[in-house]
């Protein structure tokens, strides 16, 4: 079961400190670093945290207070952009790690938007439409001109949507009459401007660097996903479509799972039939032929290919030993903790990190960004044929940095132990490191390049 304490604990492990843990381990492996200390903690602290008090009227006819949150981690590159979640769980520290983690996804996919995150603890399942309505407008509305086309740019994240992001536009529009307001959200149904394939980009992204990982020779043993068994923690948007597409593309799927358990097949499951089960049923579970499983088994089912796509910290210290995949592909963000990734690392187990695996719906979000200003439809051909050459860079530059860190152990050795005292002895850096240090180095180069105002 999935915990969380007022202090942005998630099993038991602090997901603002992960973040951090995370940076500071590529610190020492970004070049040029005269000068850096100073500006290393200020590119990881957030230009802006706003925290508002919501009264809304649900349908009992009571005021109900609300609390959401939205920061704004970074605009060294452009606008804000990031998510809005309606979760029980949403807390300050979270919003500020996922900022901090998208603006790392935006420099290593090499877009022009820094990091952004947005929340409002709810229970979303428990709200009528005309609440979750309500709900949007009025945090909407508080946030004021926090938000905008050219400033900070929502999108849609756990139990929101498309028809969330066009009461965000609506919302908006009311506020700000008379101008071009398409670009302040992404994500918004397809008759509102929003773009082809942005309902599954996340899980594309995810395919597409997975199946171009293995053909450059990324995860020793595997070539192609023909064939191969892929087992899938969360059966939200992400999960369910990168259960589909993995499908398509040739692998087995043998397990699937959502918050109210999950379930196995050895020898792979009817994808298309379990999702018909689960738009029935609300749920994966008791799909007939079977076997049931808690949420978090799933993480230990023996594949090849392990995609964790639900919330943060679910590969933890405690369960990385039990992880019986050869490669995990984070369609989540922040699914493991850095106590877990140096466990992968001892049992080889290499991991497609979420900055990379999780990119594709920061990618289309930004190509809808790009068509509303212009007042351009793309067709879902050139939205695909762009999404591929964004990943692909992105994943060639991975593989190629994480060689050349490789090769170049010796001359990152006293950084290492001057940034990381308690750890002397320096780590082979893994994917998550060498994606790291090139969306640290991009920040850098650009905070370098305009300066630091005044």
């Amino acid at each position: 079961m999935v915990t969380q304490r007022e202090d942005g604990m998630r099993n038991g492990v602090s997901i603002l400190e992960a973040t951090r843990a995370h940076f500071d381990r590529a610190v020492p492996f970004t070049d040029d670093l005269d000068g850096w200390r100073g500006l290393a903690e200020w590119l990881f602290l957030p230009e802006r945290v706003i925290k508002v008090e919501l009264p809304v009227v649900l349908d009992d006819g009571y005021v109900h207070m609300f609390r959401g949150y939205r920061v704004l981690h970074s605009s060294v590159l452009g606008p804000g952009k990031g998510g809005v979640r309606f979760h029980p769980l949403v807390d300050e520290d979270e919003v500020r790690a996922l900022a901090t983690m998208m603006t790392w996804k935006c420099a290593l996919a090499d877009i022009p938007f820094g990091g952004a995150k947005g929340g409002v603890r709810c229970d979303a399942r428990n709200l009528s439409k005309a609440e979750k309505r309500r709900l949007t407008r009025r945090f909407v509305a508080a946030l004021g001109d926090a938000i905008g086309p050219y400033t900070d740019i929502p999108a849609p994240d756990l139990y929101t949507d498309a028809e969330t992001m066009a009461i965000v536009y609506d919302t908006y529009t009311m506020m700000h009459p008379g101008e071009n307001n398409l670009p302040v959200v992404t994500g918004k149904p397809l008759n509102l401007s929003g773009s082809p394939g942005r309902d599954s980009a996340t899980a594309r992204g995810a395919l597409l660097a997975t199946e171009h990982l293995l053909s450059v020779g990324g995860v020793p043993g595997l070539t192609s996903l023909q064939g191969l068994s892929v087992a899938v923690q969360g059966f939200g948007n992400a999960g369910a479509n990168a259960a589909r597409l993995f499908h398509e593309a040739g692998a087995r799927v043998l397990a699937v799972s959502d918050s109210r358990g999950g379930i196995h097949d050895p020898s792979g499951l009817p994808i298309t039939h379990v999702l018909a089960h689960k738009a029935e049923t609300g749920s994966v579970v008791e799909f007939h032929g079977t076997k049931p499983l808690d949420p978090r088994q799933i993480l230990e089912v023996p594949c090849d290919i392990l995609i964790p796509a639900a919330i943060e910290h679910q590969i933890t210290g405690d369960n990385a030993g039990r992880v019986e995949a050869k490669l995990i592909v984070e369609a989540a963000n922040g699914p493991t903790t850095p106590a877990a990734d140096l466990i992968l690392a001892e049992r080889k187990i290499s991991v497609v990190p979420d900055m990379l695996a999780s990119s594709g719906g920061v990618i289309v979000s930004f190509f809808e960004w790009v068509q509303n200003l212009d007042h351009q439809r793309w067709s879902a051909a050139e939205v695909d044929r762009k999404l591929r050459e964004k990943i692909h860079r992105a994943v060639d530059l991975m593989v190629t940095r994480r060689a050349a860190l490789i090769d170049g152990l010796d001359r990152y050795r006293d950084r290492w132990s001057e940034a990381m005292p308690d750890a002397p002895e320096i780590p082979e850096p893994d994917f998550r490191t060498a994606a790291h240090s090139i969306a640290i180095e991009r920040l850098r180069t650009a905070t370098e390049q305009r300066g630091i105002w005044p």
